[in-house]
């Protein structure tokens, strides 16, 4: 089984690299699925497909060649099959608050409905071994990070807040409906978010085995998108993440040295040069600016070639680690692999036996081992591109 995730900047070319990566495993056999994780769908349109314009199969998946299917979560099905209880909930507090009935209805959608429902769906195919290969095209890098980080999330709520909070809400349901209108949830809507925990169990051990799940970021020659994909690269390793490669897409071709395009030229050939100086020993794969768009099955395996050329879009082309523990004499080490950092970008603090890592806008919990949770962290320092914590007696 394997699971590759297509990131990076919004408009870089991720769906056409998920979607030619797609037909090149169908191609050799392997039963493929590639999965939009972007709410404004584009993927059918790669694969030139005869639909309506808002036609998403009702977010099934669709068959396009033999071995592949293509899936575009349809978040109003989702409500349907996964999140009534919730939904239905959250419509009725807004339309007590004032809120037209079928606005109230739209506004209820939250923000995460829609990954939660794309991992549940990436849970299955793993558990039932219903595809060889799980091919998923992102969201910009934004929503691809909050995408990876909703199991560490909800993980964390339903262990620290999920019971105490049902029975804070059970014994104050019957006093605030004699003080108030607005209604407390009911027993059915906290288990609607239990059903879909368990529902999502193991799914995070699935992300971050990287002899299963690994990371691609599409990038540009570019100045702009070159730092985007720095910051990618960061958060996910944050999230213990094994990024394996770095597409480079749209690189002109040779005949651009004159003319028009000759000053584009040498600015891709200063960032081609950038990037594989930034992101090595991870292989970088440079594909060329097409002379015509990528729509269709067979432009889509012309493409795929381009890409990989001898290499099989399946295989893992890098690993490495994202976090190591040591012991040094009577101290305890943590070595958190996150590259472009600087010391002040990282704030530590600990919560039991939970460190919480927190880069910019994003945190992530690492679960420390019983021998050092009793531990606070002592101090931190970036080193070689690691994060590297102390724990000290």
């Amino acid at each position: 089984m394997r699971i590759v995730f297509f990131a990076g900047k919004g408009g870089v070319g991720k769906t056409s690299m998920a979607a030619a990566s797609g037909v090149a495993c169908a191609e050799k056999g392997l039963k493929t699925i590639v999965m939009s994780l972007d709410t404004a769908h584009s993927l059918a349109d790669s694969f030139d497909l005869d639909r309506n314009l808002m036609d998403n199969n009702k977010g099934k998946p669709v068959q396009v060649s033999e071995n592949l299917h293509i899936q575009e979560v349809d978040v109003q099905e989702e409500i349907t099959r996964n999140w009534a209880e919730v939904h239905k909930y959250i419509s009725s507090i807004l339309n007590i608050s004032g809120i037209d009935e079928v606005l109230a209805e739209e506004l209820a959608v939250l923000p995460g409905m829609e990954e939660v429902s794309s991992l549940l769906y990436i849970n299955r195919y793993v558990t039932r071994k219903r595809y060889d290969v799980i091919l998923l095209d992102c969201a910009p890098t934004g929503e691809s990070i909050r995408f990876i980080s909703i199991p560490t999330s909800l993980e964390w709520y339903m262990r620290k807040i999920f019971d105490v909070e049902r029975k804070v809400v059970k014994v104050a349901r019957p006093i605030a409906k004699r003080l108030y209108s607005v209604p407390l949830p009911q027993d059915e809507y906290f288990e609607a978010i239990r059903r879909l925990f368990e529902r999502l169990e193991g799914i995070d051990r699935i992300l971050s085995d990287p002899n299963i799940t690994t990371v691609r970021l599409v990038t540009n020659p570019e100045k702009i998108v070159l730092k985007e994909t720095q910051r990618a690269y960061m958060y996910f390793s944050l999230y213990k993440m094994c990024v394996d490669a770095i597409v480079i897409n749209r690189i002109l071709p040779e005949a651009a040295d004159n003319g028009f395009f000759a000053t584009w030229k040498q600015t891709q050939s200063r960032y081609i040069s950038e990037t594989e100086r930034l992101f090595s020993p991870i292989p970088i794969l440079k594909v060329p600016m097409l002379a015509d768009q990528v729509v269709g099955i067979e432009k889509l395996s012309r493409l795929s070639k381009e890409i990989y050329g001898g290499l099989s879009p399946e295989q893992i082309f890098y690993s490495g680690t994202p976090y190591t523990f040591r012991k040094v004499d009577n101290d305890y080490f943590l070595d958190i692999k996150i590259p472009f950092l600087t010391k002040k970008e990282v704030k530590l603090s600990k919560r039991n036996s939970d460190l919480i890592v927190r880069i910019g806008g994003f945190k992530q919990h690492v679960l420390l081992p019983r021998n050092i949770s009793a531990r606070r962290p002592s101090g931190a320092r970036i080193e070689d591109n690691k994060v590297i914590i102390k724990f000290g007696g």
